[in-house]
């Protein structure tokens, strides 16, 4: 996922030349928000979950061990050493590795099927976006019956409460409250691996679940309940993702720094001391992590918890506000309306459309699912599919662009897959229990992503296939048309042909400017494009001219500020005495061959409803004509 903050490349934002402690904190509350509250469900859920185990010593230090290993090779082998080696520009997340890919290899079949993974592992992010708000919060305000039964029924009143006050909190923006989420992550943090020392310093001897071979007797034991059991193991490295989905934000080296030095330590500790507490208080399983704490400090600890429980929610849905943008730059949504909340943090950015449809699912969620162990049933089968289809990806730039030693590359893919293809099975068991929610989301938003896509190229095929050769248009009409004073821009997704706007023009008004641009905005494949790329221009000839302003997919759009400063071209532009018309283009539906007839009524609808190009390029609304035509797909 990608959270708010800073969103940059590394190069773009110059985070070598930042101080490492400071983004490293301040990744702890954007990054590791969403694995770092596992620990208050993770080992509840394995031992009084669907699935649940015995509490005696061979369990408890079975799943210790898996829990560490896990994260071994799940989060500091593969996300930490390889994965975050794969970025583009700075840039991370599934979107940017395909983008990578395919900016090094060219397009081929073979990317072409890599793009649709990416997009799949994007769809199945949303899944993620909804379940971890709900989860994370619900088990967090849980913690109070931890301190008087009593409390129970506040339980989901509460947690609605804080869901839908995050909610609408989202579009003021998190710009001024982000900065407190480093120092309240790291007190969090701090706090889990206090309580895990104190329960540690009880029973030493839990230390000894790092030994593999507790994980290896205990799935040796029983294969069948530990392949059940991993479906809840799993719930310690949720959130894994983010190390490289949010790498832009502060860089893979504060990450990493992060990750080796406190979280991960942190995180491990405090599961140590939950299982040296079951060892002693096997009752303790109802909720091992709140009662680790003295009865005089849960109330506390709930309150602790929840503040970082919001914060991992406030993490995943700027994520989904991020993943968004870059889904529409890279023409797989439609456009929406995006609003930055803060003139310093670019990557500070809200997306109503996604926010609200992101309460009513969070919202549904609860209601429907009540406790954090029911929601846990459908927790995991998104995240273990996100992470197969990571590794599926990250094998391509392992063998054809870093080309590594097969004898080394071939075992590492081999025991990654091997992992996250056991995880990712343990959860296909969840599917009846709650597993179908993610999935259904995951399906739903794959068919929007790539309807939208296929939809886009088949009309620009279409009106390419209607398009008449530039320089015809010219050679024909210009002279014999009557020139008026003034700019005409006229925005085109082709940069051959002419647009239909301006044969309509033509047509209707029989008059052409004086000066006449024919403008193309180019999304590329990296996440920033530099000021001195960004604008290309070709005399056409006749005042005709041929423009290309070109955007990386993390960057915002604004044509207007690019075109006071095009040179090349005739005197500097001047909004007053310029004109931009666009086409507005009527989709029918078809038999032509392309699309099935259902996917053709869902792009017209998409189309319909998406943001207007006036508001989407930041047009000036009272220089803007609209001419409309008729498309066939």
């Amino acid at each position: 996922m990608s959270t708010s903050g800073t969103a940059a490349s590394s190069d773009h934002q110059g985070h070598g030349k930042q101080a490492l402690l400071p983004l490293a904190i301040g990744a702890m509350g954007v990054v590791f928000g969403d694995i770092g509250t596992s620990p208050l469900y993770a080992m509840k859920e394995v031992f009084v979950g669907h699935h649940p185990l015995t509490v005696d010593p061979l369990r408890v230090f079975g799943v210790l061990s898996l829990v560490f290993w896990t994260m071994m090779i799940v989060v500091t082998l593969k996300y930490v050493s390889v994965v975050m080696r794969a970025d583009n520009r700075g840039e991370g997340g599934s979107m940017a590795l395909y983008a990578l890919i395919s900016r090094q290899l060219g397009q081929d079949s073979s990317t072409r099927y890599l793009a649709l993974l990416g997009v799949l592992a994007t769809a199945l992010f949303f899944g993620d976006c909804i379940i971890t708000p709900a989860i994370s919060v619900l088990s967090a305000v849980e913690g109070l019956t931890t301190v008087d039964s009593r409390l129970e029924q506040l339980v989901l009143p509460l947690a609605m409460a804080l869901i839908i006050a995050l909610f609408l909190l989202q579009a003021r923006g998190t710009a001024r409250v982000g900065a407190l989420f480093g120092p309240v992550m790291l007190v969090y943090f701090t706090t889990l691996a206090v309580l895990g020392c104190l329960k540690i310093a009880d029973n030493p001897a839990v230390l000894e679940a790092l030994n593999p071979l507790h994980a290896a007797r205990f799935v040796l034991d029983n294969p069948g309940l530990a392949f059940l059991a991993l479906g809840s193991i799993v719930l310690a490295v949720t959130g894994a993702e983010a190390l490289y989905a949010d790498m832009g934000h502060f860089g893979s080296k504060p990450i990493r720094a992060a990750w080796l030095f406190f979280v991960f330590p942190a995180l491990m500790l405090n599961y140590l001391g939950q299982g040296a507490l079951l060892l002693a208080e096997p009752a303790a399983a109802a909720n091992p992590f709140y009662l680790m704490a003295p009865e005089s400090l849960r109330l506390p600890l709930v309150i602790l918890a929840t503040l970082a429980t919001v914060i991992a929610s406030q993490s995943v849905i700027s994520g989904a506000f991020s993943v968004a943008q870059q889904a529409i730059q890279l023409g797989f949504l439609p456009r929406m309306k995006i609003v930055h909340t803060s003139a310093s943090a670019f990557g500070q950015i809200y997306i109503p459309a996604v926010n609200w449809a992101l309460l009513v699912l969070v919202a549904l969620l609860v209601l429907g699912f009540r406790t954090s162990s029911n929601l846990a049933a459908a927790y995991g089968i998104a995240v273990t599919g996100t992470m197969l289809i990571t590794t599926f990806m990250i094998a391509v730039p392992i063998l054809k662009i870093w080309r590594w030693n097969k004898w080394l590359a071939w075992p590492l893919i081999m025991l990654l897959a091997i992992v996250d293809i056991a995880y990712f099975a343990s959860n296909i068991i969840k599917i009846p229990d709650g597993g179908w929610f993610p999935l259904l989301v995951g399906l739903f938003t794959f068919t929007g992503l790539t309807t939208w896509s296929r939809g886009r190229a088949l009309m620009q095929e279409r009106l390419r296939e209607s398009s008449m050769p530039i320089e015809l248009f010219i050679k024909s009409a210009a002279k014999a048309a009557t020139r008026v004073p003034g700019t005409a821009v006229f925005m085109t997704t082709s940069a051959v042909g002419v647009p239909a706007a301006l044969i309509h023009n033509l047509k209707h008004n029989k008059i052409l400017h004086e000066r006449i641009m024919l403008l193309t905005v180019a999304i590329d494949e990296v996440p920033y494009v530099s000021d001195e790329d960004r604008i290309g221009v070709r005399d056409l000839g006749n005042g005709f001219y041929r423009i290309l302003i070109r955007y990386g997919f993390m960057q915002e759009i604004d044509i207007p500020a690019v075109l006071r400063t095009v040179e090349n071209c005739g005197p500097r532009l001047k909004m007053m005495e310029t004109s931009f018309f666009l086409s507005r283009q009527t989709l029918l539906a078809s038999d032509k061959p392309g699309m099935a007839l259902w996917r053709e009524h869902l792009f017209a609808w998409m189309m319909r409803n998406a943001e207007s190009a006036m508001d989407f390029f930041k047009l000036p609304t009272n220089r803007v004509v609209e001419l409309g035509s008729q498309v066939e797909i």
